[in-house]
């Protein structure tokens, strides 16, 4: 997982890749056909709900929406604070990212019914918040192939740069740890959601959340070349 570039860098934005498919898995599945992260799902999702209106909930998907696009704008103003060093912005980040989901899990914790109307949408908001922050950290650290939250690109380019396409494969171990990263996720988090719950996979997502941290925490003071913003 070395890359002298990067630092540690791809190996904590695939940690948060994975934190991307188990909160997408309890938002799909329990909270009302909405994505928390995936933006592209939820805008389709709205027009799906045009003709369909009791399979597709559009407060649900405005409400993913419209929290995703706060959140993006809180992470680009951490990116002004703290994007001169890498390290650091995506520690802070991370530290916000899991206090979030902490306060999601107690949240769905106390709730006597997860999947009611109020605190579904509550829910929503704090993964949609959440997510949005971490899509607009990963695009200020600008690793290519390494969104965090979508592999439409990913997976086009695995395919496009190929060697049977006529190129040479780059970043073809990041594209798959990428696409490999969500599934697992997705998987963890629909898992736990079936068998055990919604604050499982939360649950879950938090203690992936608090590992990345206390590795991001370790190279938040980094002189190295990798923790100096490029932009």
């Amino acid at each position: 997982m070395k890359d002298d570039r990067y630092g540690p860098l791809p190996a904590l934005l695939l940690v948060l890749t994975m934190v991307t498919g188990i909160v997408d898995a309890v938002s799909y599945l329990k909270l009302g056909h909405v994505f928390v992260a995936n933006m592209t799902g939820n805008v389709v999702f709205l027009g799906f709900a045009i003709a369909d209106p009791q399979s597709f909930s559009i407060p649900a998907s405005l409400v993913a929406i419209g929290a995703f696009l706060v959140g993006a704008l809180a992470g680009g103003r951490l990116g002004l604070i703290f994007g001169r060093h890498r390290g650091l912005h995506m520690t802070i980040a991370i530290i916000i990212e899991s206090v979030l989901v902490g306060v999601t899990l107690m949240a769905s914790m106390a709730a006597t019914d997860p999947n009611g109307a109020p605190t579904g949408y509550a829910l929503i908001a704090l993964l949609a918040f959440t997510m949005g922050l971490q899509n607009a950290t990963a695009r200020r650290i600008g690793i290519p192939d390494l969104t965090t939250t979508v592999l439409t690109l990913t997976i086009t380019g695995l395919a496009a740069d190929s060697n049977l396409a006529g190129a040479n494969n780059p970043h073809l171990w990041r594209r798959s740890a990428s696409i490999t990263a969500m599934f697992l996720g997705a998987a963890l988090g629909a898992i736990s959601v079936y068998h055990f719950g919604v604050s499982a996979a939360l649950a879950f997502a938090l203690v992936a959340l608090a590992g990345a941290g206390t590795a991001a925490y370790w190279h938040s003071s980094s002189s190295e070349a990798w923790s100096a913003d490029t932009r």
